[in-house]
C-alpha cells in the first residue's frame, strides 16, 4: 500500500533534519556516538514536542523506524561529510527542506487531532523549528533563530498554506505540495537573497532634565 503524501513528508523531514544534525556533529569533529545523538535529537525533536503538547503517543515510540532512519543517516554522513566543501551552507539548505516538510506534517497532525486551524498552524511551526533549535544549542552553532534571515516565518507560511488548502477541500497531495513549496520558497529566498524583517533598534533614553 503506497504511503500518503503526509507520511512521505514525515519520513523525508526526519531524514533531512537528521542529516543536518549529523553535519553539525561533523563540524565539531565528534565521534560516531555524537553523530548518532545529534542526528536523532534534530530528526525527532520537533515531532516529539508536538506529540507531547497534543497528548499523543510519541511518534518514534510507536514506530521505531524513525530512530533507525536517524541512525542510518548519521552513519552515512559520518563517512561522507568530508566530501562537502561547505558543510554549514549544506546544513542550512537541508534545514530549509526539513523545515518545509515538517511545517506541513506538523500542521496536518494538529488539524487532524484538534480540527482547529490555529492549533494546526502552531503545531506546524513548532514541529518545523524545534529540532533545529535543539541542534544549534547542543552543537554550539549560531542559532537559526538569531540569524538575520527569515526562518520561523517560512514555517508559518508553509503551515498556513497547507491549512487553508485543506480547509478549502483540496486533495491532501495538492495542499501538502503547496505548503511545502511555500515554506521552501520563503526560506530559500531568505538564504539566497538575505530576506529579513527590520530589526529592533534601541533608542537613546531621555535625560532626567528633559522629563516633565
Amino acid at each position: 500500500m503506497p504511503l500518503n503524501p503526509i507520511a512521505l513528508l514525515d519520513y523525508a523531514g526526519v531524514a533531512v533534519f537528521a542529516a543536518t544534525g549529523a553535519l553539525a556533529a561533523s563540524r565539531k569533529q565528534l565521534d560516531i556516538i555524537g553523530f548518532l545523538f545529534l542526528a536523532s535529537v534534530t530528526g525527532i525533536g520537533g515531532g516529539t514536542l508536538r506529540d507531547v503538547i497534543l497528548n499523543l503517543p510519541v511518534f518514534w515510540v510507536a514506530n521505531s523506524g524513525y530512530v533507525l532512519i536517524c541512525a542510518v543517516v548519521a552513519v552515512l554522513v559520518f563517512f561522507s561529510a568530508h566530501r562537502f566543501e561547505s558543510r554549514y551552507k549544506l546544513l542550512l539548505w537541508l534545514d530549509a527542506i526539513g523545515l518545509a516538510a515538517f511545517s506541513v506534517m506538523g500542521a496536518a497532525k494538529g488539524l487532524a487531532i484538534t480540527g482547529s486551524p490555529v492549533v494546526s498552524v502552531i503545531m506546524g511551526v513548532l514541529t518545523a523549528t524545534f529540532g533545529g533549535i535543539l541542534r544549534d544549542l547542543l552543537a554550539g552553532e549560531p542559532s537559526v533563530l538569531l540569524r538575520p534571515e527569515i526562518y520561523v516565518t517560512a514555517a508559518l507560511a508553509g503551515a498556513t498554506i497547507f491549512t487553508i488548502g485543506d480547509l478549502a477541500g483540496l486533495p491532501a497531495l495538492a495542499s501538502s505540495l503547496l505548503g511545502f513549496a511555500g515554506a521552501l520558497a520563503v526560506r530559500g529566498g531568505a538564504l539566497k537573497f538575505g530576506w529579513s524583517f527590520a530589526a529592533y533598534r534601541s533608542r537613546p533614553g531621555r535625560r532626567p532634565e528633559d522629563i516633565p
